[in-house]
């Protein structure tokens, strides 16, 4: 029985917390620990799960990720631990190609109704009251306008469910680790037993699941160098990418009256242009913050003759210190959504976000090929974040071994996989080259 087993989830983002949620519901007597870097209630934590506000939306060209995030979504209307995080402002996105077609497409594909057109952009501009008139619709082909997505109080909502979890009977462990461990079972096959921590305490389990996102690569290019188990590498799978993101306060009571009740703004782009842009609605701190055009990977040598993508390495990934040529970057946000009316807005609270990505933008939720009792579940690609509240439920789905096929070749740690040219939001970009003087 799962119920006998004991589970190590390492970090505590969505994938992490999750997972533990649902196995300790599914399994109350199992024994499940996170571990995690930071304090779950910590000011400032690394994972990309903590923040302000994310957008919840199943606004997918990928009638996959459509219907996960319609589930998704429906927990978020309807159950009390998720319902006070959700705001249901609705989203207007500029699209540069079909993907507003394609949306609508899958909705009734799925045999869903909801409020949501493709809408000429003469007519969208008229939305709102005209919020985003402003804004730059080069190339804008139609504005899909759904008025059932939405955006969720991210880092709060994060915190809600971990305590649940506590409750539940999750142990909650502090503490960064360095290295997974290998030893054999009865029939001589080799398998995780846990893990050791950077200051050298030893965590145990019959199953070790991965949630490290943008931390995994360097997690397991360590592991692989301590083990001499070169299989353990991530290899080219996952790729560590940082975005930008900034703030600005609406300090105004005209403005922010203006703004309160405004849907998740959204600049879409093909591949060929890049990565799309955000912005969305104020917080209760009256905070209206975007996300950057510039995606980007921090190439460096983390063991002698290993070089990979991964976070700063500073406890906090120096997620705080954005150089002028990254501020530019929200600045630029900023501008192709409300053009001369943000011109005089101030520009605060800058930070980098890091998550992990795979060059198709699908999530990785598998065993690990290398280990028996060795699982992983990340990759958010920066879009993994509306999905927490059924995440969980197909992590436990892959640990006992009944996740559907489709999914299972969907999110699995060994699959063919694409060329990233047709994956706008893949980072292109060297970190190195964005952290210099202003380009003004």
């Amino acid at each position: 029985m799962a119920g006998d087993k004991s589970y190590l989830i390492v970090g505590a983002g969505v994938f992490g917390v999750s997972t533990a949620y649902h196995l300790i519901k599914k399994y109350p007597d199992a024994s499940v620990t996170i571990i995690d870097r930071d304090a779950y209630d910590a000011s400032s934590r690394v994972a990309a799960s903590w923040d302000w506000n994310k957008v919840v939306r199943a606004d997918y060209d990928d009638i996959v990720y459509c219907r996960l995030a319609l589930e998704a979504q429906d927990v978020f209307q309807t159950e009390a631990l998720w319902k006070p995080y959700f705001h249901q402002t609705g989203i207007y996105w500029m699209c540069r190609d079909d993907y507003a077609r394609d949306v609508v497409d899958n909705y009734k594909k799925l045999g869903r109704r909801a409020d949501l057109a493709a809408v000429p952009v003469d007519e969208a501009r008229k939305l709102y009251g005209g919020l985003f008139e402003d804004a730059d619709y080069t190339g804008v082909k139609e504005v899909l306008v759904n008025k059932t997505s939405g955006w969720a109080a991210a880092g709060d909502c994060l915190i809600a469910v971990t305590k649940e979890a506590l409750k539940l009977g999750v142990k909650y462990v502090t503490g960064e680790v360095q290295t997974v461990l290998l030893g054999t079972d009865g029939q001589g096959q080799r398998r995780c037993t846990g893990v050791r921590t950077t200051q050298g305490d030893v965590l145990t389990a019959s199953h070790v699941l991965l949630c490290t996102g943008a931390y995994t690569p360097k997690l397991l290019e360590l592991s692989a160098a301590s083990s001499g188990h070169e299989d353990l590498s991530a290899g080219k799978r996952i790729v560590a990418g940082g975005i930008t993101t900034g703030m600005t306060t609406l300090a105004d009571d005209e403005t922010y009256a203006r703004f309160a009740s405004m849907p998740v703004g959204v600049q879409g782009y093909t591949a060929e242009q890049g990565p799309f842009i955000g912005s969305l609605p104020p917080t209760k701190d009256r905070e209206l913050k975007w996300w950057g055009q510039t995606i980007f990977r921090n190439n460096r040598e983390v063991l002698p003759g290993r070089v990979l993508s991964a976070p700063p390495p500073e406890p906090d990934y120096a997620q705080w210190k954005v150089s002028g040529r990254l501020k530019e970057d929200i600045n630029h946000a900023n501008h192709v959504f409300y053009g001369k009316n943000g011109a005089k807005w101030k520009m605060e609270k800058h930070r980098i976000c890091w998550d992990a990505f795979t060059t198709s933008s699908d999530f990785i939720i598998s065993p690990h090929a290398a280990a028996k009792g060795l699982y992983v579940a990340t990759c958010g690609n920066f879009h993994g974040w509306k999905f927490f509240p059924v995440l969980g439920k197909y992590i436990v789905q892959m640990l006992e071994g009944t996740l559907s096929p489709e999914l299972t070749e969907k999110w699995a740690w060994d699959r063919e996989r694409p060329d990233p040219s047709g994956f706008a939001d893949y980072p292109r970009w060297e970190m190195k080259e964005l952290i210099g003087a202003s380009r003004l």
